[in-house]
């Protein structure tokens, strides 16, 4: 039994079972800290939407199913990118590029998940919820992900997907996508290119290798990484202000979104001018503070409305 052990373990795509450590694999397959913000822009939209309050038993099946959709997707994005994974230093010790789990076992996991989710939220939400949420899986897993490996503007599109998840929220409460929830899209959608583009600046020298053609990796000198993170930053910030135009918010809100924007084009500006390793963490860090800090103070605002 020891040798039959011992042999599997060492076999890339060894039976799970085998592994002392098969279930934390199978967790990382759905990027847990990742999906943690969808979670959060899920919970923001949902509430947002109930200024009355959310019954216990919505939150709970918005919740469960978001969670499975988000983990799916992950799964089926790590399996189709388990090739590129194995070139990057920081996802080559991933499940299935460091060989502890078959590529079948994603993809099986992934569908399970994904559907199980959709399911969740058909059911215990509401048809629309579930088809924010198919719409997210479907731009994310066959859109975006095929799309790193060819142009820049992956990283463009791969924001819708990004982008929707307060939509589920929204949805799951009313039942119906109003110009509100676009608005809650609009802000995460802009957020996320000076965020992304701050981490494919970081990370150019792993995407180079791994043959994924970000814009750091086609323009070396950073230049319209620069600007277009700066162009973003820019558009976010009276987008940010939307919300006290739709009812969402008041003045308390606005001063507070007016000052994190006012920031982030600083940063970004700063980023622009001087295309480094610090100016780029700078803005990351930033960027990982500014929607939380946005999206508390929105709820709060909301709710003394």
């Amino acid at each position: 039994m020891k040798a039959h052990t011992a042999a599997a373990a060492s076999v890339p795509g060894a039976d799970a079972a085998v592994r002392p450590h098969w279930l934390a694999d199978f967790v990382s397959l759905t990027k847990p800290r990742l999906n943690l913000l969808v979670l959060v822009t899920t919970l923001v939209g949902l509430y947002l939407a109930s200024p009355d309050g959310v019954p216990g038993v919505l939150l709970l099946h918005t919740l469960l199913g978001t969670t499975l959709v988000a983990g799916g997707a992950a799964a089926l994005n790590q399996a189709w990118e388990h090739d590129t994974d194995r070139l990057m230093r920081r996802t080559a010790r991933r499940p299935l590029p460091g060989g502890r789990l078959r590529l079948a076992d994603g993809v099986v996991f992934g569908i399970a998940l994904s559907a199980a989710g959709l399911i969740e939220l058909a059911f215990g939400a509401n048809l629309m919820a579930a088809a924010v949420a198919a719409a997210t899986l479907v731009s994310y897993v066959l859109v975006y992900t095929p799309l790193k490996t060819r142009t820049s503007l992956a990283t463009l599109v791969g924001a819708i997907p990004g982008a929707l998840p307060p939509m589920i929220g929204w949805a799951a409460a009313t039942g119906e996508i109003t110009l509100a929830a676009w608005v809650l899209f609009g802000i995460v959608f802009f957020w996320q290119m000076p965020h992304f583009l701050a981490i494919a600046w970081m990370y150019r020298g792993e995407y180079e290798a791994a043959g994924i053609p970000l814009l750091p990796v086609l323009e070396p000198d950073g230049r319209r990484t620069g600007q277009q993170a700066l162009i973003y930053a820019a558009a976010l910030w009276p987008v940010s202000l939307l919300p006290a135009l739709v009812g969402l918010a008041g003045p308390t809100y606005s001063i507070v979104a007016t000052v994190l924007g006012l920031g982030f084009i600083g940063l970004s500006g700063a980023f622009a001018r001087r295309r480094s390793m610090v100016s780029a963490r700078r803005l990351f860090l930033y960027s990982i503070t500014y929607l939380p800090i946005l999206w508390a103070t929105l709820l709060v605002d909301r709710f003394w409305l």
